[in-house]
C-alpha cells in the first residue's frame, strides 16, 4: 500500500531530471517534443478523482524514455495532478507492490491515486518478460 507519506517522499518531475546520469538529453528532448492534446488531457476522465501519479523508473531504460515524458507532461495539463517519482533499484518496497506477472521487476510503472491514496489505476511495461 501506498500513503501520502511515502509518495511524498518521492522526487518531482524536475528533481527526476536534475538527477539523471543516463539518457537526460534524449529524455528532456522527448518532454519538448511533446504536446498534449485536449483528447489525450482527458484521458485520466476514465478515472475521475486522480490526484496522485506515482511513477517508477530508472534513467537507462529505454521503454520509459518512450512513455515517461508523456505522463509527465500530461500530468502538467491535467489542474490538481501531483507526479512523484521513484527510482526502482532505490526503492524494492513500492517495486516490489508492481511486479510484472507477480515476479518482473519491470519499468516503467505508471500508478494513478485519488486524494485518498486509493489506487485507481496501474501501468506496467508492456513487452513480454
Amino acid at each position: 500500500m501506498v500513503t501520502k507519506e511515502r509518495f511524498a517522499q518521492g522526487m518531482t518531475p524536475t528533481q527526476y531530471l536534475d538527477q539523471m546520469g543516463m539518457n537526460r538529453e534524449r529524455f528532456a528532448a522527448a518532454m519538448q517534443a511533446i504536446s498534449i492534446t485536449d483528447g489525450e488531457a482527458r484521458l485520466l476522465d476514465r478515472w475521475p478523482g486522480t490526484r496522485r501519479m506515482l511513477v517508477i523508473t530508472e534513467d537507462w531504460c529505454g521503454t520509459a524514455i518512450a512513455s515517461v515524458p508523456f505522463v509527465f507532461k500530461l500530468a502538467e495539463r491535467v489542474p490538481g495532478v501531483e507526479t512523484r517519482v521513484f527510482l526502482r533499484d532505490e526503492n524494492p518496497d513500492l517495486m516490489d507492490q508492481y511486479l510484472k506477472n507477480g515476479m518482473y521487476r519491470s519499468i516503467p510503472v505508471i500508478a494513478l491515486f485519488d486524494e485518498d491514496m486509493n489506487e485507481l489505476a496501474r501501468f506496467i511495461e508492456r513487452r513480454p518478460g
